[in-house]
């Protein structure tokens, strides 16, 4: 006899805030705006002035940005004052993670403005590189999206990433960068499949299943690598492919070098984002994917094809994490190395619990989580009294907070992680 494992009885959006939940926000937000004026208005003059270069090396010239520091500080302190206290009586609701997204940009704001008091800094240059940075972290919040939409949980992305890297290396150094671009995201396919058939077919947990996709991917390509790539150097020259300026965007001031001027993987990042918001949330089949994730019975009720949708997806989050893996080597250091994905997988994660399972949430997070990663090579620049590797750990440590819950703590879809059987 067969059973039916239907969806918790709740009524919940992704993305809702329990009003707990939204007390605790707003003490964030009040803490950050604290931590702006204890930390830097308060130790910034009135006299400093701050300039942000607004042109990356050998852009078209910008006219610097050039502001007075201190009243800038305390303006931005003041708004995040006010956002917090209107997050502690009303609320955002749905938008809590964007204010969230939006406070610590404001955050960082305020450290580059008091870090660059007195000084002068390229914030064009840091933030082409934080769009860079953020490619691998975006399309891993992407793959997430698109199975945890379905109601499968994909902890494998890391593992992933990393096997996508690695069959791209071999087989671009064996042919050319196309046919590594498609075998990489062949490899996600395969790997996205093969957690589709341990957690929909064999109903196994869908945790261990990922856990499985990391360690197998992470032993394996270290092996591999240790065996084949050291010793015959012309398997792991790849290359890389080049940067495509979009003839007229790419002239555009400050904007047009930082987001038109950048290799296939960021504008198929972007491509990606705005075809999956569309299919998911404007077309009948994103629409019987998320409702697969939200309440499995109903939708086989309805005569959707409950697994097989769920396969299809969790299938397509693979490519993308594939694709994504292929950016380490072909997109950015044209070789491969042990473990280079270096944990951006599960950061990835993070990101799309960050932007509330939303590919445009997503994004924010990951640009900012890229943003963080880029900073720790500005500080040396800048004289900063604070040690790079504590920068670097920034990443790993929002990742660590919003994985735990600690901040921004939302609802995922209903029946994420819930085998379904038909009756």
């Amino acid at each position: 006899m067969t059973t039916t494992t239907a969806a918790p009885t709740r009524i919940k959006e992704v993305g809702y805030i329990s009003p707990r939940r939204q007390r605790v926000m707003g003490i964030v937000f009040l803490a950050l705006a604290t931590m702006i004026w204890v930390f830097f208005s308060r130790t910034t003059t009135g006299q400093m002035v701050t300039t942000f270069v607004m042109s990356p090396g050998g852009a078209d010239p910008t006219p610097d940005l050039i502001f007075n520091t201190l009243p800038f500080l305390n303006v931005l302190a003041t708004i995040s004052a006010v956002i917090g206290a209107y997050q502690l009586v009303r609320g955002f609701h749905g938008k809590t993670n964007t204010m969230l997204g939006i406070l610590a940009g404001f955050f960082v704001i305020a450290f580059l403005a008091w870090g660059a008091a007195d000084k002068s800094l390229n914030l064009a240059g840091l933030l082409k590189v934080a769009v860079v940075r953020a490619v691998p972290l975006t399309l891993g919040a992407l793959s997430g999206i698109l199975c945890e939409r379905s109601g499968i949980i994909n902890i494998g992305i890391e593992g992933m990433l990393l096997a996508a890297a690695f069959t791209s290396t071999v087989a671009a150094s064996l042919s050319n960068l196309w046919v590594g671009l498609i075998v990489a995201i062949l490899t996600g396919a395969l790997f996205g499949w093969v957690l589709a058939v341990f957690s929909i077919r064999y109903k196994v947990n869908q945790i261990i299943s990922g856990t499985v996709i990391n360690i197998f991917a992470t032993g394996m390509t270290s092996f591999l690598s240790a065996k084949f790539l050291q010793k015959y150097q012309n398997l792991n020259s790849p290359g890389q492919f080049p940067t495509w300026e979009i003839p007229g965007l790419s002239k555009i001031p400050f904007f047009g070098p930082i987001l038109f001027s950048h290799n296939l993987f960021v504008y198929g990042m972007f491509i990606l984002l705005i075809v999956l918001t569309i299919v998911l949330f404007h077309t009948r089949w994103g629409l019987r994917l998320r409702s697969a994730g939200e309440h499995p019975k109903a939708a086989d009720t309805l005569g959707i094809n409950v697994n097989r949708t769920r396969y299809i997806a969790t299938i397509l989050g693979g490519m993308i994490a594939g694709f994504g893996g292929a950016y380490f080597t072909l997109g950015s250091v044209g070789r491969f190395d042990e473990v280079m994905t270096a944990g951006r997988g599960f950061i990835g994660l993070a990101a799309m619990i960050f932007g509330n399972w939303m590919p445009t949430g997503a994004l924010g997070a990951g640009l900012l989580f890229g943003l963080a990663d880029s900073l720790a090579g500005k500080l040396t620049i800048l004289r900063i009294p604070i040690p790079p590797k504590f920068l670097e750990m920034a990443p790993y440590i929002v990742t660590m907070i919003v994985l735990a819950g600690v901040v921004g703590h939302t609802s995922p879809p209903a029946a994420e992680g819930t085998p379904y059987e038909k009756e």
